[in-house]
């Protein structure tokens, strides 16, 4: 989901868990394409009206790029002009607000459905691989077994691969509640999925931004 109304967010994000969804969150349009052409999604919520860049110019950028999630796109106006415009650029479906979350929902899933079968299954970084239908993970030749929450955050990690994410991003997508900021719950899982991934043989791949987060690249 691409919004910057973070309380927005917050309500989409709850109502699409409930569902079964894993959602992850971005609020610029300029950090949209970089994570969409990196990762794997079943459907993208864009808002059209975004701080960095505006959502039509991300559509159109991503369907140039071969990028063929489907996407739903949000606005506050519901000016038939726009929507023609949102359609013509590549959008799925169109929602203007305020809207109905069951509605959202249920486009969405219909979206996801229309999607699936074209969506991909395996997430990779290096030689580091990850079938997410399998749910299993490969570091080269190397079965890496993790608990389900070390896969979660794994598979967020590699969603975002090449961009820094914060704790509370990490806490919000993967844990998918509020705990004590000072907390040291989220370094301690990493610090269990680096030494599952990473090893002495192969190349490190998650690495610490010190006072920002976390990364996966294959750089340092």
């Amino acid at each position: 989901m691409v919004e910057d109304e973070k309380k927005l967010v917050l309500f989409v994000r709850k109502a699409l868990q409930a569902e079964g969804f894993s959602v992850d969150a971005l609020h610029r349009g300029d950090e949209v394409v970089g994570a969409a052409s990196n990762a794997s999604f079943d459907v993208i919520i864009l808002d059209i009206m975004l701080p960095g860049r505006d959502g039509l110019s991300v559509l159109r950028q991503l369907r140039e790029r071969g990028v063929q999630v489907p996407v739903l796109l949000l606005t506050a106006r519901g000016d038939v002009s726009e929507r023609v415009e949102g359609l013509n650029a590549g959008a799925d479906d169109y929602l203007a607000k305020p809207f109905v979350l069951a509605e959202l929902v249920a486009r969405v899933r219909a979206l996801a459905r229309r999607g699936g079968e074209s969506r991909p299954v395996e997430l990779r970084l290096a030689n580091l691989t990850m079938d997410t239908v399998a749910h299993t993970v490969r570091r080269g030749e190397r079965t890496v077994e993790l608990t389900t929450r070390e896969y979660r955050l794994l598979e967020f990690l590699l969603k975002s691969s090449g961009r820094v994410c914060s704790r509370m991003a990490i806490v919000e997508s993967v844990w998918d509640y509020d705990f004590d900021p000072g907390s040291n719950l989220v370094d301690v899982y990493i610090k269990r999925l680096r030494e599952k991934i990473d090893d002495p043989a192969s190349a490190r791949l998650l690495h610490t931004v010190r006072g920002v987060g976390y990364v996966l690249r294959e750089s340092a």
